[in-house]
């Protein structure tokens, strides 16, 4: 498929694509009318920071699968349009989060000894060793907003330097603050408290503006303010009023509410360090930001599930979950074969200890796999649920962590279909255990052949005969019965499809009940 490249990517990531067999187009500096034309046809889109996807360049890229931003921030993507039209939104949280922590740091040390300043000025010929005296790290209190994976790691850190920690996260429990040794504080108690705060919250309606004049007017006198997270968190202008009244003792900034700019009212105090929005701007972390989104898009575009993508409802599996993915859309596949058309209602049932996880990734997958058989459109993890919303139809899920027969069960009904299946052995191996209540135990195959069949001598021999006859191998079969003996079933792994006449003449044949062939991608 096409990829459009709009920014520059690391050379790995743009080789990882090309080994996928896609076609890397690589078009750099585009205005945003170039992109309007560039995007057309373009299976996938990967961009940085500069290139704005906006719903006129969603809408006029109508065979979009997914957009990639190489890197974390989405400010730049209209992720809400991109959900509404089935494109999905993917990024690489974890290229740059060792980065960022240490220029965070790197802004710390040097706001805290003027290292910047003292370096400008010396360069300029003047010796000013009394006026940019410091303070020292050790013994202060350092207040972390946001005790995220970047908090975290500039937590670590500035505990070697010997920084009592504390922390203001909403989201966060008070026992896994303690186990990083930081204390949990209200956002008031925080500020007054501290002597430097970093940030490291995300860019939100709620967080934008939030170190503004009031809360900086609660902070202890002198605190000084670092900020390598989201330009906007921090009220520029409010910031350098209260440096300039004594309030804040001073500021180091990577990022500001406007980007590209060079102009800020804080740009002219003498105790402000700033940079131009390099804390991801290490070889290291481009280098894995390029290669992170070339396997998410590879990913997406072979319709598989894809860990970072940020619209999909739910984004992470756990290590319990995440082995079931593609027992599930297997599930889903053959459901909707052997229905043949989506009924009003789907059930999904977890049995054992994967009923005690979020399985809503598994459902997503089972409709993904129900809907895919059918859609016109490609059907999604993005949009699945708004496809069987859109067909009036709905899905019912339900869990219990009893099982009978298995350590874990996946079972999908509707209509007058059901199918189960399961994972078994050291290697866990997917299993087709269930077909219409008819016990079975089959592993899911490319090609495979369902007939329902009435429960009497001579039927495995009446059906192998048709089938072998029109030179269709059987790799495997396995026969379940009904308890009350009135119907059997036979599964069976088939090396290729069978074709139609073939599948006529079983259905004529006399005690087959029905017959469906079933075709995995």
């Amino acid at each position: 498929m096409r990829v459009l490249v709009s920014e520059e990517l690391a050379d790995r990531g743009l080789d990882a694509l090309r080994a996928a067999g896609h076609d890397v187009d690589v078009q750099l500096g585009l205005s945003p009318a170039e992109l309007l034309d560039a995007v057309k046809g373009a299976a996938a889109l990967i961009i940085r920071s500069a290139t704005k996807v906006t719903a006129d360049v969603l809408a006029a890229a109508g065979d979009l699968v997914v957009v990639g931003r190489a890197g974390v921030g989405l400010d730049n993507v209209d992720v809400e349009e991109a959900t509404r039209r089935g494109v999905m939104v993917v990024n690489a949280p974890q290229s740059n989060i060792l980065s960022a922590a240490e220029h965070t740091m790197a802004l710390l040390l040097a706001q805290a000894r003027n290292v910047p300043q003292a370096d400008a000025a010396l360069k300029l010929g003047r010796w000013e060793k009394s006026k940019w005296e410091g303070v020292e790290l050790h013994g202060k209190t350092l207040g972390l907003l946001g005790l995220g994976h970047i908090g975290t790691l500039v937590a670590q850190r500035a505990y070697s330097f010997g920084m009592r920690l504390v922390a203001w996260d909403p989201w966060l429990s008070a026992e896994r603050a303690r186990t990083l040794g930081v204390e949990l504080l209200e956002l008031d108690a925080l500020v007054a408290e501290a002597d430097f705060i970093t940030v490291h919250l995300r860019k939100t309606p709620d967080s934008i503006g939030l170190i503004g004049k009031e809360l900086l007017a609660k902070a202890k006198p002198g605190i000084r303010i670092i900020n390598a997270a989201r330009g906007g968190i921090v009220d520029e202008a409010a910031l350098a009023d209260a440096i300039r009244d004594g309030q804040v003792g001073g500021a180091a900034l990577d990022v500001y509410a406007e980007e590209p700019t060079t102009e800020s009212p804080l740009f002219g105090l003498p105790g402000v360090v700033v940079t131009p929005h390099l804390a991801g701007s290490t070889r290291e972390a481009q280098d894995k930001a390029g290669i992170t989104i070339a396997e998410q898009i590879n990913l997406a575009l072979a319709g598989e599930f894809v860990a970072f993508a940020v619209n999909v409802e739910a984004a992470e599996a756990s290590e319990a979950v995440r082995p079931f993915i593609a027992l599930a859309e297997r599930l889903g596949l053959i459901f909707a074969e052997l229905s043949g058309a989506l009924p009003p209602r789907i059930d999904i049932e977890y049995q054992g200890a994967l009923a005690d996880n979020d399985v809503s990734l598994l459902t997503l997958s089972v409709l993904k796999g129900v809907l895919g058989a059918s859609s016109e459109e490609p059907v999604s993890y993005v949009n699945a649920p708004r496809v069987l919303s859109e067909r009036g139809a709905e899905v019912r899920e339900s869990k219990t962590s009893t099982a009978h027969d298995y350590v874990n069960l996946i079972t999908v009904r509707g209509g007058d279909h059901a199918v189960g299946g399961t994972l078994v052995g050291l290697r866990g191996e997917p299993r087709l255990v269930m077909v219409d209540d008819h016990p079975t135990e089959m592993p899911p195959a490319r090609n495979m052949l369902i007939v329902r069949n009435d429960d009497r001598p001579g039927m495995i021999g009446v059906v192998g005969t048709i089938v072998g006859r029109a030179g269709v191998n059987i790799g495997d079969l396995d026969v379940g019965r009904m308890a009350d003996g009135r119907s059997a079933l036979m599964v069976m792994a088939i090396d290729e499809p069978v074709p139609g006449a073939v599948l006529d003449e079983l259905r004529a044949a006399p005690g087959v009940l029905s017959v469906h062939a079933i075709a995995l991608a």
